[in-house]
């Protein structure tokens, strides 16, 4: 089967950062590792700005998110904090999806940084897209130095309907000549016009002050 993932991006926006924080840390992340099919649970933060935050969440299946444990701390479950603070963030994306390349993979626990890029496709270019990604893109840039784990995810809801992680050594590693190299080619550059809302985020493994 399939693993699933779950990725909640954001901007700290009106909350204060200490306290976005402890709540993640101490109250939100832990319910959610509780959740029998959650797999590895990880928060991150934007390489150059601080103030934007990812939690990328692996999963058995995407059912998971169906399950009556999910359910009892998610939605209109959640508890008083989490309804307080999400109230002052800026959302970017919540993302909910099944691993379609390769299918099955986790990704390593230790690395330092992490890729993200979102996006929906013109409806006409669906499949060529899907045959670059597959066979040219992902190949390549996983080929890098420094890209321990590269996956692509296909949404079941949210409002982009492809995600590719990339984790890496550190964030430094898409400013590297390989990589440049790489994420060109003259299939990329056809395609490129025909994203929409592209999201891309070049992340930093977060690590608790203190």
């Amino acid at each position: 089967m399939a693993k699933g993932t779950l990725i909640a991006a954001m901007g700290i926006g009106r909350a204060a950062d200490d306290e976005f924080n402890d709540w993640y840390d101490t109250e939100h992340l832990p319910e959610r590792a509780g959740v029998p099919g959650f797999l590895l649970c990880r928060r991150w933060l934007g390489a150059d700005d601080r103030r934007i935050s990812v939690a990328t969440y692996d999963l058995d299946s995407v059912g998971v998110l169906k399950s009556p444990a999910y359910l009892a701390i998610g939605g209109e479950n959640l508890s008083p904090w989490s309804k307080r603070v999400t109230a002052r963030v800026d959302r970017l994306m919540r993302f909910e999806g099944d691993q379609i390349l390769p299918g099955d993979q986790l990704p390593p626990a230790d690395a330092g940084g992490l890729l993200l890029n979102a996006m929906n496709i013109a409806p006409e270019l669906e499949a060529e897209f899907n045959e670059w990604y597959d066979k040219e893109h992902i190949p390549a840039l996983a080929a890098v130095p420094g890209v321990l784990c590269a996956r692509r995810f296909r949404g079941s809801s949210g409002n982009r309907k492809y995600v590719a992680l990339y984790h890496l050594d550190s964030p430094d590693v898409v400013e590297s000549g390989e990589w440049k190299t790489a994420r060109e080619s003259e299939w990329t550059t056809r395609l490129k016009p025909h994203f929409r809302d592209h999201l891309r985020l070049v992340l930093r493994r977060y690590a608790r002050q203190g």
